[in-house]
């Protein structure tokens, strides 16, 4: 499938920036351009700011049934569509394709499951204290036109998650999503599009991410901020919306440990961390990343996982057969050099990979360091590509207190047969995301988010609409 331009999408029509400036796209697999993104100047804001306050007025009205089949008709519209958009989001993103397709299947269950979950804002009525005459009511209401910004990893991922809360409490939006990965997104917003969405409830801009955050976070007509990307630029965020009382969410950089027990299933551990650790070339926020074994299995564990890196097929995630694709820029090349280079000279040891692979593409061979040191960058920093360490323990308390160093606590994940390990790992575990014995599980239904540096609020479970809801008191007197 050819790749399309995109372009920008304000008060239900798409159009070209103002000032016609455009930025390119590239395929990470050849570093070719493929393709142009519109980049929105202050005038295309200061439009899509009116379109969204207008259209705020409108979709507040709709009911939750109302909102539920517009909702409905753009995830069937998700699905008809998996496959091409796979195909677009692996030219821009280089996830192979059936990963592509997954995340495109994936929104439309999110978008579902969000239209449904609309119906349940319910408020309360308190009885007064003295007066039967007197009618307390609790009542939420949407909090008013979202500015969303999301990442290039999961080019739909990180979008629905948001507009599905922020759509089905009743909210306006305006996504600026990646220019590195803007077609996929686009997509989605296609298909609300032509759901049948009110003109202005949804709009979408690419351009400078500091110029438009800024300037968004600042508009009086912006009333909630949410946000998913690294800590520094979400501490940032959040202190421009606290100096205009913003509500805000959120969901921040991690550095998940994985703790392996002695007790543990040592192959039931390598076969779902290892595949976790590689997917999307390791550019998740929840992917596996510290790996603690305790000594006894620590070797086992070990070669087995370098067995999985070397076995992992990597190229173009268009071929037929790819399993991991290139990272997303040269960036993230010279991290992963970065990151290797620093943990051999403390004294890490290479079990599998560690080079870039060809000079064309990001590509970078799935990689595993095994005795890495605790003042190694890749212990203290979020690596962000296919790079697992691993270093041994001997008690669980020292593993645990080691999970707990960082200030990170967005996922976990533990293996043991041990009702008692599972139990002290999930009370004293510092994430807001634990999973035991098995991959990560994320559904619309559970809540999706960290605490600690990894951020507040969450994107999923029925605890995502109140980010987008206001709770207010109302008390009426029978005179």
């Amino acid at each position: 499938m050819a790749y399309p331009d995109t372009q920008l999408f304000i008060n239900g029509a798409w159009r070209d920036a103002a000032d016609g400036r455009t930025l390119a796209v590239r395929n990470p697999a050849t570093g070719q351009e493929i393709g142009r993104v519109a980049h929105a100047g202050r005038a295309d804001l200061d439009l899509a700011l009116d379109a969204a306050a207008r259209g705020f007025e409108v979709w507040r009205d709709y009911t939750p049934a109302q909102r539920s089949v517009i909702l409905r008709k753009a995830a069937a519209l998700m699905r008809e569509r998996a496959d091409a958009i796979a195909a677009v989001m692996t030219q821009e993103q280089g996830k192979p394709r059936i990963e592509a397709r997954s995340e495109a299947m994936a929104a439309a269950d999110i978008i579902e499951w969000f239209a449904e979950e609309g119906f349940r804002v319910y408020g309360r009525l308190v009885p007064h204290r003295s007066d039967i005459t007197v009618r307390q009511m609790v009542i939420k209401d949407p909090v008013g036109p979202v500015a969303a910004f999301t990442p290039w990893n999961f080019p739909i991922n990180q979008v629905v998650r948001k507009i599905g809360a922020g759509l089905a409490a009743g909210c306006s939006m305006i996504v600026k999503a990646p220019e590195e990965t803007p077609a996929s997104p686009a997509a989605l917003i296609r298909a609300f599009e032509e759901a049948g969405l009110p003109e202005g409830v949804l709009n979408l801009v690419y351009g400078d991410p500091a110029e438009i955050s800024e300037y968004l976070i600042a508009s009086p007509v912006i009333r909630k901020i949410t946000f998913t990307g690294s800590t520094p630029v979400g501490k940032l965020l959040a202190g421009q919306a606290g100096r205009h009382m913003k509500r805000v969410s959120m969901e921040l950089g991690g550095h998940a440990p994985v703790i392996v027990c002695e007790d543990a299933d040592v192959d039931l551990a390598v076969r779902t961390a290892g595949r976790a650790k590689f997917r999307n070339a390791g550019q998740v926020c929840i992917s596996p990343t510290r790996f603690l074994v305790h000594n006894s299995v620590k070797e086992q564990f070990a070669e087995a996982m370098a067995e999985v890196a070397r076995g992992i097929v990597v190229g173009d995630g268009l071929d037929e057969g790819t399993q991991m694709g290139p990272l997303a820029n040269e960036r993230r090349l010279a991290a992963m050099a970065e990151f290797q280079q620093d943990a051999v000279a403390r004294g890490a040891r290479v079990l599998a990979g560690g080079a870039r692979i060809g000079e064309t593409g990001n590509f970078w061979q799935p990689t595993v360091l095994s005795d890495v040191p605790l003042d190694a960058r890749l212990f203290n920093d979020e690596p962000f590509g296919p790079v697992a360490g691993i270093r041994g323990f001997d008690r669980l308390e020292e593993a645990i207190a080691e999970a707990n160093r960082l200030s990170f606590g967005l996922a976990g994940y533990a293996f043991t047969r041990s009702l008692v390990h599972a139990d002290l790992l999930t009370r004293r575990v510092e994430v807001g995301m634990l999973w035991v014995n098995m991959p990560a599980a994320s559904s619309a239904e559970l809540p999706f988010g960290g605490i600690k540096d990894s951020g507040y609020g969450t994107e999923g479970g029925p605890e995502a609409l109140d980010n987008y809801l206001n709770t207010r008191a109302v008390a009426v007197a029978n005179v």
